[in-house]
């Protein structure tokens, strides 16, 4: 009742809520009661969704059902050696299926932040996590009432040191290079907070400041995977987007990848229902999208990822960029049949591996020199600041889940 009261009045103020678990979870000699206690805490969670943010610290045991109200809510964080969470611990394991398996390896703070995602970061201590709890709140609203404050910065939109941004991207079509080390470049001070940085590695998501203000930063890192989308990374970036979008935070997307991951682990495993999932929260957002394709957009990846045909605010390409179908191998194994195929290769690397034809039907507002892209992002940002946007009345739309 006392958790109640409290969430009740921080949606009722527009406050952040911010919990701290270190719980044994239900007491057993209240019986009923005490799982109606938990009831009553998950409606308010869910009541609470998109209307302030709410924030879960692990610091110690969560298990059984107490592990649902972390799960519902923004983010949940953890500290390692100290922290676990689970449905069922190690005993009832051992006991119902015969695997042997410590608490750690179980529901720690490396397994839900490396393999299963439900754990947004994971801390060596807890003042560490409570440091990193205050830093992330700094750069979000208060509630969906309002917009996140705009911070005083020194680092201008005109900044000079971003001539090496023209040079990063590798001759090599299939090289790859880091792309954290563009979002550092572009954003203030080349201050990220990255969000599950250890999962889903083929994914930056995380909060940045341009010109003082707060934006949500997607982008693909060709050094895992080459950057391609599967089912762990679409569900990363589904849900920090659709968060994005629920407290006006606008959305800069950075494009390198040639697609989604082909397999049958991932085609068995549901990828196009996991990959709707982020065409879906790209497309639901009416917060104000700007996207660069820094190399390669390929196919059903380009669309996704935040394109012109989503609602795209302003879509920009760098020369580098290659927005096509399929890979030039890919397509000419298609087109050639019986024909050279290394000419076939280069005819379509000529015609298609390049920006110029979605520059022309108006796909991209237009070609981007990489060293420019700060400062055309701030400028767009600052134009779209007062967007107005609403989807369709409904009650709720039926996302893919």
């Amino acid at each position: 009742e006392k958790i109640c009261k409290v969430m009740d009045r921080a949606m009722l103020v527009g406050a952040p809520l911010i919990c701290l678990n270190d719980s044994g979870g239900a007491r057993i000699q209240e019986g009923i009661a005490s799982l109606a206690g938990y009831g009553e805490v998950f409606q308010r969670n869910v009541n609470a969704s998109g209307v302030i943010p709410q924030i879960s610290v692990i610091m110690g045991p969560c298990a059984g059902g107490a592990v649902y109200s972390p799960a519902l809510t923004d983010f949940t964080f953890m500290v390692r050696d100290s922290s676990y969470m689970f449905v069922t611990g190690p005993e009832v394991v051992r006991a119902v299926t015969n695997e042997d398996v410590t608490a750690e390896a179980l529901g720690g703070a490396q397994t839900h932040s490396r393999v299963s995602g439900v754990c947004h970061g994971a801390f060596d201590t807890e003042l560490e996590a409570l440091e990193g709890i205050r830093r992330l709140v700094s750069f979000l609203p208060q509630s969906n009432r309002e917009k996140a404050e705009v911070l005083p910065s020194l680092d201008t939109r005109d900044r000079t040191d971003l001539a090496c941004l023209d040079t990063v991207v590798p001759d090599d079509p299939n090289a790859p290079y880091d792309m954290r080390a563009i979002v550092e470049k572009i954003v203030d001070d080349g201050d990220l907070n990255e969000i599950q940085p250890e999962y889903a590695r083929n994914i930056i998501t995380g909060f940045a400041r341009m010109e003082g203000r707060t934006v949500g930063i997607v982008a693909n890192q060709p050094l895992e995977l080459a950057g391609c989308l599967d089912i762990d990374s679409s569900t990363k970036a589904a849900r920090f987007v659709r968060f994005c979008d629920a407290f006006d935070v606008p959305l800069v997307s950075l494009v390198d990848m040639p697609g989604f991951l082909p397999g049958t682990v991932q085609e068995y495993n549901g990828l196009i229902r996991h990959g709707a999932k982020l065409l879906f929260a790209y497309a639901e957002a009416t917060v104000p999208k700007v996207t660069v394709i820094t190399r390669k957009a390929y196919g059903g990846g380009y669309i996704t990822m935040s394109s012109k045909h989503l609602r795209g605010d302003a879509n920009y390409a760098w020369p580098t960029a290659e927005i096509a179908v399929m890979g030039a191998k890919g397509a000419a194994e298609i087109i050639a049949r019986g024909k050279d195929k290394a000419q076939a290769t280069r005819e379509y690397e000529e015609k298609f591996a390049n920006p110029i034809m979605a520059a022309e039907r108006g796909f991209v507002d237009g070609l981007l020199r990489p060293s420019e892209t700060r400062r055309v992002i701030c400028e767009d940002l600052e134009l779209l600041q007062d967007k107005q946007l609403k989807n369709p009345w409904k009650k709720h739309a039926n996302m893919p889940l």
